[in-house]
């Protein structure tokens, strides 16, 4: 019964994402729609995306000096913060927090609009739910979400710097000097398309968990729990093979990116 149920979810929520998809590029929802929606997921979650970087970065700086400072690799610590901040941690971080802070939301909102029959009356005036609720959020999900991965990233940058030269004595350029050189463009690009991945499945995960709510508050609340946690686990499974698949893809997306940018 669990198998069967969990089978005929994955189909509706394909069938949702399909249909929204169509919808987003057929008929764009209203500007002002998708303006507000970017601004509440991207710039309302700026402060916890800054905080959430720029402490890794410090805990980055802090154990690559402590672990490598012995073994004379001290000044590999910048090129390793900023390697880890850039193409797994700064994505997968940023999506964390804006899963909690925007996905449980949209959950709950749509949750309790569908425990309340007001999607129902906004089908009764002949508005399209999806179009009105879901596109929006899904053109602001894909759209900031690889936008907070750099922020994230550079913060976390920044952090280890602050640890790294301020804490620990190194010098400014023994720390900035190897990034220009080893950090590429086809890592910014790897970051960015897994936040771009990242706000695909959080947006539509939340937003089908909230549109498939019942059992009034109570099934708010199952709803909203369980979209977190199904957003959590989706995107340490999907960021493992996003990383497998954009490694062994190295050379096409450089020659693109070298023939295109």
């Amino acid at each position: 019964m669990n198998v069967l149920y969990f089978f005929e979810s994955l189909g509706a929520y394909i069938r949702l994402v399909l249909s929204v998809v169509w919808i987003t590029i057929r008929h764009p929802p209203h500007l002002s729609l998708v303006r507000d929606q970017m601004y509440e997921v991207g710039v309302m979650s700026l402060p916890v995306v800054a905080i959430t970087g720029f402490s890794t970065g410090m805990v980055l700086a802090a154990q690559a000096f402590f672990q490598l400072s012995d073994k004379g690799l001290a000044s590999a610590t910048g090129l390793m913060v900023a390697k880890a901040m850039i193409v797994e941690l700064g994505p997968v971080l940023t999506a964390f927090m804006v899963t909690g802070r925007v996905g449980a939301a949209m959950c709950a909102e749509l949750g309790t609009m569908r425990v309340t029959e007001q999607i129902d009356a906004l089908k009764s005036m002949a508005v399209d739910p999806k179009a009105y609720l879901i596109a929006p959020r899904f053109i602001a999900g894909t759209l900031m979400l690889p936008i907070l991965s750099i922020f994230s990233s550079l913060m976390g940058i920044v952090g280890g710097y602050v640890i790294a030269v301020d804490y620990y004595g190194m010098a400014s350029n023994v720390f900035l000097d190897p990034l220009p050189i080893h950090i590429t463009t086809f890592d910014v690009f790897s970051g960015s398309a897994k936040g771009f991945v990242f706000g695909i499945i959080i947006v539509t995960i939340s937003c089908f968990r909230g549109m498939t709510t019942t059992g009034g508050a109570a099934g708010v609340g199952r709803s909203t729990t369980n979209s977190v946690v199904i957003c959590y686990s989706t995107i340490l499974i999907v960021n493992f093979f996003l990383t497998l698949s954009l490694n062994s893809s190295y050379d096409y997306i450089n020659e693109f990116i070298n023939r295109w940018l």
